[in-house]
């Protein structure tokens, strides 16, 4: 069975459950001094089984399901059979350490949601293949063209910070998404400028 889809239901049902269910929110969602104080080393993972409410679930799910079974069959074929389920949870880690590192001091800190390893499946995606059309909000554009506009805009957003969003873990998901696709698999940083020379 595919693992993008294996990783999709569990998120689901965890979500849904923790909907109606703040104890299970408590016991997964990231908080900074449960890990610094009380080793649960387990939140940075479990924190993206979680989400805010229905549509950020949908989004973060519906994004996996079309560019991580894509994914899937590079980290599989490179790692063995559950090479994308291991970078999947590395990007729960990568995106979320740096607020957590910078917030392990702070009890009022608290993140959730699968935005980071999904930004990050979304730039591995553009690196194989950038000049791919992909659609927002039914408006079609070249995947390189998003992943410059969505960098801008998510590093503007984070200067504001006007918002409950972690637009950090989206940047350092993306960041993580790509380097961990050339260390793995260097000949794909090749193609990619090869590919951006020839749009």
């Amino acid at each position: 069975m595919s693992s993008t889809l294996v990783i999709i239901a569990v998120t689901c049902i965890v979500s849904i459950m923790a909907f109606s269910n703040a104890e299970l929110v408590r016991q997964l969602i990231l908080w900074p001094p449960a890990i610094s104080r009380d080793k649960q080393y387990y939140r940075l993972v479990s924190y993206g089984l979680i989400h805010a409410d229905p549509m950020h679930l949908f989004f973060n799910m519906f994004t996996l399901y079309f560019f991580g079974r894509m994914m899937e069959q590079l980290y599989n074929a490179v790692l063995g059979p559950f090479g994308f389920v291991l970078f999947y949870a590395g990007a729960l880690v990568a995106s979320i350490l740096p607020t957590y590192l910078r917030n392990r001091g702070n009890s009022r800190y608290h993140s959730l949601g699968a935005s980071g390893a999904v930004s990050a499946t979304l730039f591995a995606f553009i690196l194989l293949q950038p000049w791919a059309k992909i659609l927002v909000f039914v408006v079609p554009m070249p995947a390189i063209l998003f992943a410059v506009l969505y960098v801008v805009y998510e590093f503007w957003l984070e200067r504001q910070g006007a918002d409950n969003v972690n637009h950090n873990a989206h940047l350092w998901g993306a960041a993580y998404g790509v380097l961990f696709t050339i260390i793995m698999e260097p000949r794909v940083l090749i193609l990619f400028f090869a590919q951006l020379t020839h749009p």
